[in-house]
């Protein structure tokens, strides 16, 4: 029973880095369409980036002490993408250059969002398959 209620845990962290990548994603639509000036899109995506980034990496150590060594390296690329970024600095929104880099932006998001969507999918079947487990007990 303990290994569904760590699925379900896991299951809610990426529901919230899923409504973190949209929050982001709707900042920048509300950009493209005028509805936002620069400056409060810029301030609002950088204000969850890094929010982002710390829930992701506790998520890969939730699985490492967990012992779910291969959801910890399905997770794994998505943390070193967003720790090379942090190193780089080009995850934070710059307000001179949110218009030119606009398209690249919410690229990055979507792909950042699918494979979310796949990370989910993979807890979901996960969740699933212990709670089976745990009937035939």
């Amino acid at each position: 029973m303990g290994d569904l209620f760590i699925w379900i845990l896991s299951f809610f962290i990426l529901i919230a880095l899923i409504v973190l990548l949209v929050y982001q994603l709707m900042c920048l639509a509300d950009l493209e369409f005028d509805y936002i000036n620069p400056y409060d899109s810029s301030s609002r995506i950088n204000s969850v980036v890094l929010p982002e980034f710390v829930v992701q990496g506790i998520l890969c150590l939730f699985y490492l002490l967990t012992g779910h060594w291969i959801m910890a390296l399905i997770s794994a690329p998505y943390l070193y993408y967003n720790v090379r970024l942090y190193a780089q600095r080009p995850h934070l929104v710059d307000v001179t250059e949110i218009f030119n880099l606009l398209h690249r932006e919410k690229k990055r998001r979507l792909f950042k969002l699918a494979y979310l969507v796949v990370l989910l999918f993979f807890d979901i079947f996960w969740m699933i398959w212990s709670a089976i487990e745990d009937d035939d007990d």
